[in-house]
């Protein structure tokens, strides 16, 4: 079925018996809307019309377009940190675990934009959706957890220096990998330098690299 121009799912009355299923399909309509439009500029007859239900479901499962926002929210921050948490850092020397965590991470955003745009729009509005959400709490606590885990091991082997904080190296990571995506557009009109590129990634990736490896040596 083509709405307006773009493509929605066919509706069909078997949705009903999959409950789990439609949740699904509302949010891979709304984060495409969102990520669009940005929380403000989406609209919800326009997801509804993305999907293969109804405006009426959204409410029932959703309560309003702010909630649908947070459950897209949860759901994009749920993916990076389980994408960590697949990484079997605890099984790798400290260094090389921290290694892989700043390339996976620089992976991970490159490879969704989408969440990069998400959080960019809810900068905009001062995390005032998510701010109130138990579940991205306790979603992100892992990520500090981890590079804990893994930079408390660095330290008593004396590969790694005293004295940081968890969240600083978190910050170094996100900070790396989050730019080379949200000012892609800007650099490439400002520079020419295309930072989307194949060549361009994977050099920056080893950049990043480097870089949070000199960050945390002695």
């Amino acid at each position: 079925m083509v709405v307006d121009g773009k493509t929605s799912a066919p509706r069909s009355h078997s949705w009903t018996q999959d409950p789990e299923g439609v949740k699904r399909n509302i949010l891979a309509a709304a984060r495409e809307a969102f990520v669009e439009h940005g929380f403000a500029g989406a609209r919800i007859d326009d997801i509804a019309a993305r999907t293969a239900t109804s405006k009426r479901m959204i409410y029932y499962y959703f309560g309003d377009k702010r909630g649908l926002y947070v459950a897209v929210l949860e759901e994009a921050y749920s993916g990076i940190r389980g994408h960590e948490q697949h990484l079997d850092l605890t099984m790798l020397p400290p260094r090389e675990a921290l290694a892989r965590l700043a390339g996976e991470t620089f992976d991970y955003h490159a490879n969704h934009p989408e969440f990069v745009r998400l959080v960019m729009d809810e900068n905009i509005h001062y995390a005032r959706h998510i701010e109130k959400s138990e579940r991205v709490q306790a979603v992100n606590l892992t990520a500090l957890s981890t590079i804990r885990a893994i930079y408390d091991r660095g330290v008593r082997e004396g590969v790694c220096r005293a004295g940081l904080e968890p969240i600083e190296i978190h910050l170094t990571i996100s900070a790396l990998s989050f730019y080379n995506v949200s000012n892609r557009a800007t650099i490439h009109a400002l520079f020419g330098h295309d930072m989307g590129s194949p060549a361009a990634l994977a050099k920056r990736r080893e950049q990043v690299i480097e870089t949070v490896l000199r960050f945390v040596s002695p």
